[in-house]
């Protein structure tokens, strides 16, 4: 994955939903069929996955994790970031 690759998604205020897959072979991040898929080796438990999701996709933007917000899914797999101004 290149750094930066999704950057365009990267406008403040965004919502970008991902569907998310767990416990993978390898971390990435890919568009299928217009979803956008996050692909982390961590596992779903204490909120490992959930950190390894929003590692991957704030560099996968461009932007620092702290711009990006878990707004729902915590616990599902599928996701809704937001990214703040």
């Amino acid at each position: 994955m290149v750094k930066a690759e999704f950057s365009g998604l990267a406008e403040p205020g965004a919502r970008i939903a991902v569907r998310v897959t767990p416990g993978a072979s390898r971390n990435m991040i890919e568009m299928q069929d217009g979803v956008l898929r996050v692909h982390v080796t961590a596992i779903p438990e204490g909120g490992k996955a959930n950190a390894a999701v929003l590692k991957l996709l704030s560099r996968a933007l461009g932007v620092p994790k702290s711009r990006l917000e878990l707004q729902r899914g915590a616990t599902a797999r599928d996701k809704l970031f937001r990214v703040l101004g």
